[in-house]
Formats: C-alpha cells, sequence, structure tokens
C-alpha cells in the first residue's frame, strides 16, 4: 500500500502494522491485511499469535473486517482457540452466514465454553431442528439449562439470564458459606451478590459482596441479609428489566419464574448491551429501516426500506394535490412556486424535533398525562415564537428580494401557522400511535411530515391567494 493511498482512505501512512487499532480506535488497515496473508498462506501459528490478544470484541470486529470465505478459514484455523463469544458481538447475518458452513459438532462444542447468556443469543438464531442437534450434543444439566432459557419469550429477562449464580441457605454463617466458596469448582466465573433461597428456591433475600466480605465468620446468613427484594420475572421484557436497573442503579439482579423460583440472574454488563439495542432500534425505526444491519444484502435491504417509501411516496400525492388546488394562484405570481418549499421544510425540521423528543419520552416512561398537558402546551408555545422569529427574518428577505412587502407578510404568517401545526402534530401524532399501540418511533416520521407538508402549501397558497385577491 503506498503513502498516497493510505492518506486518500482516511489512514496514517506511518501506521504501526503490528498495531491492532489506529489512533481513531478503527481497525488498522495494515494489520488487517496481515492477517490476510497469513489465512491465504495458511500460516495457523501467525494467525494464531494475531488473534491470541484479542478480546472478544475486538474478535469481532475482525471477524465484520473479512469476507464471509476468509472467517471461515480463520475459524477453522484457529479450532480449539477460537473464542465463540466474538460471534456474540458481530451482526447477525454475519453470525448466520458463519454458523450456516460449520458442521454442528464444532458449534456444540464452542457453544459449551460459553456463559449460558452468550450460549443462548447464539442458539436462539438456529431453526429448532439445528437447535435440537446442537443440544443434544451437550451434557445434560448444560442441555437442560439452556432449553428452559430458550423456552421464555424473545427478548425477555429469561433469554438475557445467566443460569449459573450462587444460593445458599439463610442458616448457614458466614464462615460457612466462605468455606463452600473455596470448596466450590462449579462457581460463576464472575458474581457479585449472594441469594438467599428456602428450599424450593425461592429467594428470601440477597446479600452483596462488598457487605459480606465485612461481615464476622460466626454471623448468620439471615442475620446479614437484605430482605428488600429486587427481582424481574423471566417472561419480562428485557427493555423491562434494563428500566429497573437504569431507575435502581442496579449491577445484578435475580430472575424468577412463574412459581417465584431463582431460576438466573441478570449483571449489568448483559443490560449495557440491552440499552444498546434498545436505542439503536428506535433510531433505526425513526428513519423507518427496522432492524437492517450494515451487513445486509442488497435486496433484503431493498425490501427492509421500500414499505415506508411506498407510504411517503402516498403521502406526497396529498402533498401535491393541494398544490393542486392553487393553480391558478401560482400561475398569477410564479415566486410562489420558489417560497413554498421553504415553509413546508422549516415546519418538517421543527415538527421532527418535537417528534424526537417525544418518541424518547415515550419509550423512557417518563411521560403521564400532567407532563403531556404541559408538553403540548410548550410545544405549541415554542411553535409560536420559534415561527415569529423566523417569520420575521424570511418576510423581510422575501420582501427585499421580490420588491413585494406583501409577499414578505404571506409568508410570515404562513411560517408561523406551520411552525405552531408542526410542535403540534410532533407531540400528538406519536401520543395517538402509542395510545393504538402502534409504534411511534415507526410510523410518527411519515405522519408529521405529510401533516408539516400539507398544512404549509395550504397555509401559505391559501393566504397567498386571500392576499393578492384583497389587495
Amino acid at each position: 500500500m503506498t503513502e498516497e493511498s493510505s492518506i486518500a482512505d482516511g489512514g496514517d501512512a506511518r501506521l504501526d502494522p503490528n498495531a491492532f487499532r489506529d489512533a481513531d480506535d478503527h481497525l488498522n488497515p495494515l494489520w488487517i491485511e496481515r492477517l490476510r496473508e497469513h489465512l491465504l498462506a495458511g500460516e495457523e501459528p501467525d494467525v494464531a499469535d494475531m488473534m491470541e490478544p484479542l478480546h472478544a470484541a475486538d474478535a469481532g470486529d475482525v471477524l465484520e473486517a473479512l469476507e464471509a470465505d476468509e472467517r471461515l478459514k480463520l475459524v477453522q484455523m484457529l479450532g480449539d482457540k477460537f473464542d465463540y463469544e466474538a460471534l456474540t458481538e458481530v451482526d447477525e447475518n454475519v453470525r448466520s452466514d458463519l454458523m450456516d458452513e460449520l458442521p454442528t459438532d464444532e458449534i456444540a462444542r464452542g457453544v459449551s465454553t460459553l456463559d449460558s447468556d452468550d450460549a443462548v443469543y447464539i442458539l436462539e438464531d438456529f431453526d429448532v431442528g439445528d437447535r435440537e442437534e446442537i443440544l443434544a450434543q451437550l451434557p445434560a444439566f448444560e442441555r437442560l439449562s439452556l432449553k428452559r432459557s430458550l423456552d421464555f419469550p424473545e427478548e425477555s429477562a429469561g433469554r438475557r439470564m445467566q443460569t449459573d449464580f450462587i444460593a445458599i441457605p439463610p442458616f448457614w454463617t458466614v464462615g460457612q458459606t466462605i468455606d463452600y466458596l473455596r470448596g466450590e469448582k462449579e462457581l460463576p466465573d464472575e458474581f457479585f451478590q449472594l441469594y438467599v433461597v428456602d428450599p424450593s428456591y425461592r429467594v428470601l433475600g440477597t446479600i452483596p459482596l462488598d457487605k459480606f466480605l465485612r461481615a464476622k465468620r460466626q454471623m448468620h446468613i439471615e442475620d446479614l441479609m437484605n430482605r428488600d427484594l429486587m427481582t424481574v420475572e423471566a417472561t419480562e421484557d428485557q427493555e423491562e428489566a434494563a428500566r429497573h436497573f437504569e431507575r435502581y442503579d442496579l449491577v445484578e439482579v435475580g430472575v424468577i419464574d412463574e412459581n417465584k423460583r431463582l431460576v438466573g440472574v441478570l449483571t449489568v454488563d448483559d443490560i449495557v448491551d440491552v440499552i444498546h439495542e434498545e436505542a439503536t432500534e428506535d433510531i433505526k425505526r425513526l428513519g423507518g429501516v427496522g432492524d437492517e444491519e450494515l451487513s445486509d444484502k442488497v435486496l433484503s435491504t431493498v425490501r427492509s426500506r421500500a414499505p415506508w417509501l411506498f407510504v411517503n411516496l402516498l403521502t406526497a400525492i396529498l402533498a401535491s394535490s393541494v398544490i393542486a388546488l392553487f393553480d391558478a394562484t401560482i400561475e398569477q405570481m410564479v415566486a410562489l412556486a420558489a417560497l413554498m418549499p421553504m415553509v413546508a421544510s422549516m415546519g418538517g425540521n421543527a415538527g421532527t424535533q418535537t417528534m424526537t423528543i417525544t418518541v424518547r419520552a415515550l419509550a423512557t416512561r417518563d411521560l403521564d398525562r400532567g407532563r403531556v398537558r404541559r408538553l403540548i402546551a410548550r410545544e405549541m408555545t415554542v411553535g409560536l415564537l420559534n415561527g415569529g422569529i423566523f417569520a420575521v427574518m424570511i418576510g423581510a428577505v422575501t420582501a427585499a428580494r421580490y420588491l413585494n412587502p406583501g409577499l414578505g407578510v404571506v409568508i410570515g404568517l404562513a411560517m408561523i401557522i406551520n411552525m405552531i401545526a408542526a410542535g403540534t402534530a410532533g407531540i400528538l401524532i406519536p401520543l395517538a400511535l402509542n395510545r393504538f399501540k402502534i409504534d411511534p418511533a415507526i410510523a410518527s416520521s411519515v405522519f408529521v411530515t405529510t401533516v408539516t407538508d400539507v398544512v404549509g402549501f395550504f397555509a401559505f397558497l391559501g393566504i397567498a391567494a386571500i392576499w393578492f385577491r384583497m389587495f
């Protein structure tokens, strides 16, 4: 690679080929190119040496940077050294394509090395038949544990939980518990609190590790435990579970089944992923692209985007029909055609601002009846004030440009009307969609834009028609 091509690609010509990332925290193209050369030459020791120090998240970035055949070759070369946790860090399409090429016994081996929540995350992408074939090759206890998690609804706390946790009886002492923890070989890799349970595994209380480590050996667990329980049900939506973590600053929480028995735990690292996924999902839906990923193929991307583009086409036809009502007015003054887009565009931007605030507030459950009324009043006032400010600006520019003060008055009045309508629509439309159980993140933008276009065109051309008829 020449110095000129490196700079053209936005990189540093002096990049260290041994550095995994560049100064901007992007993958080093020279490092990736060196890995490709080792893959092509079949140099397994060199490939293993390059991948060994990488965290699972970094290994996932490497997989996404490679072509499909290179990914497969990398996994096959690494064999037992490949960390399957990296597959939880890549796009779904990348993971699915790679899984389709690997034998089920190899997948079963890799899944068996993962924490239960990561294993479920990978297995839930498979068809039932393939999933059962993989599970059949796992040890009985691990198979039953994973099947139980997979029986819970998608995107539920039960799918996200880890089934490894530490449960102790209330009659033990701190000393007995310490001795148990030291002698037990099958402890979770990481844990933040102990769960005190009765013989049927119903949670009686919890003990944070910091509190436990400060207690004397002879103290009984039941005297030490927190009795103010915070648990989530396994069938609860993962977004609801994430809200508990956010509201109460949790690090770990127990997950219970329909019989109130402890079946797993949710930890903050899992919830961070949930918050990221849900926020990304909302942003994509606001843009009308659904669950599209960077790795999606052309046809799937077209299918994902086309429906809402079609709806947008219908709303554009509605807006154009409003313009058609004022053909005669536009013919009298061609300047109207040049000024129309400004009124609609300003309203569209103002409506999008309000809509974004409203959709996010609905997602975080921050809106109650009192706040809704205040928000409606605020947004209408903001629309009036912003409309007045920009009406004066655009009115003065229009009057000076076309030497027609009346035209400046017309566009100024239309601007005020459309900005008020934009603020009102930006809050009422998401609220109405939410009331009818329609995701406001998906549908709001199309309808808000339609309102601002129709009101903007109708107000501008309608006022123009009246004004020029009177004067």
